[in-house]
Formats: structure tokens, sequence, C-alpha cells
């Protein structure tokens, strides 16, 4: 083999190596877990990652995964900023959000939010809860949030508004126990997307990637809205070109999810 090509060998298996250990703590399989299992726990620890990349998430916000193998269980980081995830972080919970085994750590408050809508929704495998800025202010007037654009056709005839008053009063705005949370799934619906009156959305797909989507473009979806109507009237998207845009944007899914897990695993 000429020079040059063994040196191309020795360059790739040094880079290899120094990539080895980062994948290792991020996505590492714990000894109990199956294939499945630690392939969707692969892909919730690169959710949080990347959700807090695409600005979605700060120090705050979650993502789950359904389990693959036990539809009544999801898992979920312990209480931690998704852009610090590791997959060393992930517990299971049962759709009562108690902990398989808590493992002496500190749980996510709003894990309730997860629970409640997989036991409403049986073919939601994925669900995110986020404080993304520039929806919060269409979940606090009167303008719905509404699809602009092809790439959020997801959200359909608009997000409906969850008001956490008409099940407990006054409170902290957080979702803390199993009755907001069947609250909360009850205006989800059948929608992609809820908004959360004076705190932030929750988004539900029927795999990772497609939560993520959801997620990132209700966002951009908000932003464009917004500034579409400091123009004059807007034309949503209707009906039909919902149904349509969805269909074809659920096909190309893969593309986006593999330059976002590049984007993070660089």
């Amino acid at each position: 083999m000429p020079a040059h090509d063994i040196s191309g060998l020795h360059s790739a298996s040094v880079a290899l190596a120094s990539v080895v250990p980062f994948f290792t703590a991020m996505v590492g399989r714990g000894p109990a877990q199956s294939d499945d299992e630690a392939a969707v726990i692969a892909d919730l620890v690169l959710a949080n990652r990347i959700l807090f990349d695409q600005g979605v998430v700060d120090g705050f916000g979650h993502v789950s995964v359904r389990n693959p193998r036990n539809p009544s269980r999801y898992f979920l980081s312990r209480s931690l900023a998704p852009g610090l995830v590791t997959a060393d972080d992930i517990l299971e919970f049962n759709l009562d959000s108690e902990p398989v085994d808590a493992r002496g750590q500190t749980m996510y408050t709003e894990r309730f939010i997860h629970g409640e809508v997989y036991k409403a929704r049986p073919e939601v495998k994925a669900v995110v809860h986020s404080h993304s800025p520039s929806v919060i202010p269409f979940g606090v007037s009167v303008v719905p949030l509404r699809p602009i654009y092809h790439m959020s056709s997801f959200i359909g005839a608009g997000a409906p508004v969850f008001e956490i008053r008409k099940v407990s009063g006054m409170t902290d705005m957080l979702v803390r126990t199993g009755e907001q949370g069947r609250a909360l799934a009850q205006t989800l619906g059948a929608n992609a997307v809820a908004l959360m009156r004076g705190h932030g959305s929750v988004a539900v797909g029927e795999s990772i990637p497609q939560v993520v989507y959801r997620g990132i473009y209700t966002e951009l979806n908000a932003r464009l809205q917004a500034e579409a109507l400091r123009l004059g009237p807007v034309t949503y998207l209707e009906p039909e070109e919902c149904v349509k845009a969805t269909a074809t944007n659920n096909a190309s899914l893969g593309r986006a999810w593999e330059l976002w897990k590049r984007r993070v695993t660089a």
C-alpha cells in the first residue's frame, strides 16, 4: 500500500478513537436494556441535544419517548438541562409518571405532562415540552397559532390553548399533578401541538425525529406568523393543504434528522 494511503488510514483511526469515548458516554447502553430500548434512549439523548442546539429548549424543557418494548412505560431524563443529558441520566417511568427506579435522582416536576399524554394518545411515541420564546405570545393573546407555511402544516386548524386556572385556580403555572396533566392532554385532543397559557407548549409525535421536527417548526412558525401579522392580513394554509404537506414532510423527516444529529455530534 502506498505510504500516503497508510497515513490516511492512521489519521482516520486516530479520529475515530477520539470520537468513540464521546458516543459511549452520550448514548451508551445500560446492562438491563434491550437493543431497541438502547436505540430509542440513544435517540432521546440526541433529541435533547438537538432541541437545545435549535433554541427550542434552554436550561428548561424536556423530551420523552415511549418504551418500544412496554408501551405502558416511557423514558425521560432526570431533572437536568437538556443540553447536558447523557444516556446515564435517562430514567424509566410508568404512565402515572412514577419512576420504575429513581436511582436517588431528582425528577422533572412536570413529568406528568408526558405520562398523561401517553395515556390519552396510544399512537404517540414521543413528547416535547418547551418554553420556546416565539410561541409564548400566541398562548396569551387573541391571535391563534396557525400554520403559515408548508413546514408547519402539522399545526392544522390551529393550536388549542391550555388554561391551568380552569383546573387548579391560581398556581405557579407548572403541571405538577396527574389531574393537571390529564386536563392538558384533553386540551391537546387529537392535535399535534397545544399551547400553555403563560408557560409554553407541548408537541407530540409518532417518533423522536417527528416530535423534534414539530418542536423546531412550531417555534419557527410562531416567529414567521408574528412577522407576517405586522405586514397585514395573513393567508394561512387550508386544511387540505395541511394534510398534503404533512404527508410530504413526514416522508422526509430523515433528511433533517441526519443534519441535526451531525450538528450535535460533530
